[in-house]
Order: structure tokens, then C-alpha cells, then sequence
């Protein structure tokens, strides 16, 4: 038996008509769980019955990819809602991916917010309970994707939701164990070899911040960006490393287990 497990996820389906976003066939047979998109940042119909299926041919586990209505900005903007509003556009999202699963026979796995609205919750309780709301009224199964050690991460527990706890290995850290912010040094890490090892330590609990300290990070799942240069080449390169290591790979919810205090167990 491995002497750890851990998640791989990617961002896919976010296409749009005849437009195309990200290298899907290619990360789809590498990772462990898809987060698609649900029409509003990103997706159509069309695209979201062929992800699933894709998905479901890998035996890879399916989440929605919930965003701010926000075709234009890839829901990377902050959009004035009142809080039924988006309550309402979430829920939307939530029920057209369960028709299209239901439809192949399949079930949802897990709920992760996109772009701004997953960095805006990660800080602000109000909008975590929101999500949380949400996710509770429509299936209380359902796994929360949200930033490791994050406000969300900690009211999804309270409101009784399993919670997988999300890190970047091509991204940099802070002491804190906070992303460092794009635009300044060391945010993005493009090499390939660092970002592979990187995902082995954070698959063990631990990466080295920005400052050369070992931050310490429970880490449940691993985001792979299937959107950005060379995606297959790293998410190639990151499970060439993790089944190296001995660290097995597989959809969160064959792992994620709640004890009382609210910790996991493998």
C-alpha cells in the first residue's frame, strides 16, 4: 500500500461554442477528478455533455465548476449580485451538471467555485456561507474543493460538509500559507521538474515557501491548470512523480473521511 494518497484535479470543459480552452483529452486520463464548467464563466451544453462523458470514460471523477455569470471576464471579475442572485445562479449550475450526469447514469463528486469568486470566499465568511448554503441544500454529500487552511475550508466544516483542501504546486507560497499574488516574484513556478517535486511534497503535508521555510499544509487534492502552456507536459510530468514516490493517485472521495474533529483520514 502507498505511504500516502492524494487527489489530482483540473479545471476542464471551459470552452465556449466553436472556441476552445485547454488541453481537456490530453489531462483527462491523468487526473483523478474534473471540476467542469457550468455555462456562466465558461461552457455550453454541448461541451458539458462531452466532458462528462470523457470523464466518465477515464473513470474520472466529475465535480461543477460554479463561476460568477461572466462569459466575457472567465469569471475572473467581480460581479454585483444580491446574495438570492447568486444563490439562484449557483444553484443553476449545480442542477445542469446533475442533468447531464444523471442522464449518463453517473453522480457528482465534488463542488469547487471558480476564479474570483473562489479567491473572494477564501477571505470572506459571508460569501463562504453562501457557497456552503448552497451546496448543503442541493446535496449534502458533496465535496468542497476550497484553498487549504482557507475561511471556506473551516465554515464548510461547521455546516457539516467534507472538505477537500486544495494546493498549487506550480504556484508560489508564503509563510502564511497563502498563494503569493501574481505579479510578484515567485507566484508562478514554470519549471517542470520543481513544479513535479513540489506536488510530491505537498501530496505529504509540506512545501518550501517563498522565504525557504517548510510551511506545513494539509494538503487533500492538487490543482493541475489545464489551461495554461505545455498543460499535459506538467500534468504528465507531476504523476510521473507521484507514482515515483510511491504516492497513489485517485478521486477524493475514495479517501476523504470526517472524524469529529473534523480531520482526515486515510
Amino acid at each position: 500500500m502507498s505511504e500516502a494518497v492524494v487527489d489530482l484535479n483540473a479545471d476542464l470543459g471551459e470552452g465556449y461554442g466553436p472556441y476552445t480552452l485547454g488541453a481537456d483529452a490530453d489531462m483527462m486520463p491523468i487526473v483523478s477528478s474534473a471540476s467542469i464548467a457550468c455555462g456562466l464563466h465558461a461552457g455550453d451544453p454541448v461541451i458539458m455533455r462531452r466532458t462528462v462523458r470523457e470523464a466518465l470514460q477515464h473513470d474520472t471523477a466529475v465535480g461543477a465548476h460554479v463561476g460568477y455569470p461572466d462569459l466575457w471576464g472567465f469569471g475572473r471579475r467581480p460581479v454585483q449580485l444580491s446574495k438570492d442572485e447568486l444563490h439562484c445562479f449557483l444553484l443553476y449550475q449545480l442542477g445542469s451538471l446533475e442533468g447531464f450526469l444523471r442522464a449518463e447514469g453517473a453522480s457528482m463528486q465534488h463542488v469547487k467555485p471558480h476564479g474570483i469568486l473562489y479567491n473572494e470566499a477564501a477571505r470572506d465568511e459571508s460569501l463562504s456561507t453562501l457557497i456552503c448554503d448552497v451546496i448543503h441544500s442541493f446535496d449534502a454529500e458533496l465535496i468542497l474543493f476550497a484553498p487549504a487552511g482557507s475561511i471556506t475550508a473551516d465554515v464548510a466544516r461547521q455546516k457539516g460538509l467534507r472538505v477537500a483542501e486544495e494546493g498549487f504546486a506550480d504556484r508560489g507560497y508564503t509563510p502564511q500559507g497563502t498563494l503569493v499574488p501574481r505579479g510578484q516574484m515567485g507566484a508562478v513556478i514554470e519549471d517542470v521538474r520543481q513544479v513535479s517535486e513540489r506536488a510530491a511534497e505537498l501530496a505529504r503535508g509540506q512545501v518550501l515557501s517563498s522565504d525557504g521555510s517548510l510551511l506545513e499544509l494539509k494538503i487533500d487534492t492538487i490543482c493541475l491548470h489545464g489551461d495554461t502552456p505545455n498543460a499535459a507536459g506538467f500534468a504528465r510530468a507531476i504523476r510521473a512523480e507521484l507514482d515515483a514516490a510511491e504516492i497513489e493517485v485517485r478521486p477524493v472521495s475514495t479517501f476523504l473521511k470526517e472524524s469529529s474533529s473534523g480531520r482526515r483520514h486515510s
